[in-house]
């Protein structure tokens, strides 16, 4: 089965997989982002961020493998009132830009090691100088909660891991916990993940 198909299933139901509400880390980090920035948000799904993203005034870029999903976020922000780019992309081969974006948003992005690394490299170069990167994924110890995510432990992270990933950006938030989830019925309880944010220097 390829990506695309395995997620246009995941998202064929009628209902929100991870729900319409925005991701609460991201929600936390809100007053880091300059007024009217451009944002890329990758492996975004069904638009939660994007839609929320673009209610603050944002000029939002989403891409996700799916369109399944990507046309449920189109009536999600039309729901909202609100416009986003919508755009249908492996990010095996998707092309980030160079020093486009002002914030780059990954939530619950999960990839094998040779697509995450191309995507993380990438990002930093995609970047403007002063640009944010924000995430929030799960770690290895993800796998004794069963509430979401991947059950390959080679697609979880560590703090290790971003750290290394974003060398060259400057760490602000580089955080391991153990909180809550509860977004949709796809995400639903207690998780372990890493939340970071970091910045690109000027």
């Amino acid at each position: 089965m390829s990506g695309s198909t395995f997620w246009d299933e995941r998202y064929a139901q009628e209902d929100y997989v991870y729900g319409e509400m925005p991701n609460d880390f991201l929600v936390s980090q809100i007053a880091r982002i300059k007024p009217n920035s451009k944002v890329l948000c990758l492996a975004e799904g069904e638009g939660r961020n994007a839609v929320y993203l673009a209610q603050l005034g944002h000029d939002v870029t989403a891409v996700d493998i799916s369109m399944v999903a990507l046309d449920k976020g189109r009536r999600l922000a039309d729901k909202a009132g609100v416009k986003v780019r919508w755009q249908q992309g492996d990010l095996a081969n998707y092309a980030l830009g160079e020093e486009k974006w002002d914030l780059i948003v990954a939530i619950f992005m999960h990839l094998p090691e040779a697509i995450r690394d191309r995507v993380f490299a990438q990002i930093k170069t995609a970047l403007r100088p002063d640009g944010l990167f924000i995430g929030e994924f799960y770690r290895p110890e993800q796998l004794s909660f069963k509430t979401g995510g991947p059950q390959d432990i080679k697609m979880l992270y560590s703090l290790c891991m971003l750290d290394e990933q974003l060398k060259g950006l400057t760490m602000s938030h580089l955080q391991a916990c153990e909180r809550e989830v509860v977004e949709g019925t796809g995400h639903n309880g207690m998780a372990a993940v890493c939340q970071v944010v970091a910045v690109k220097p000027q």
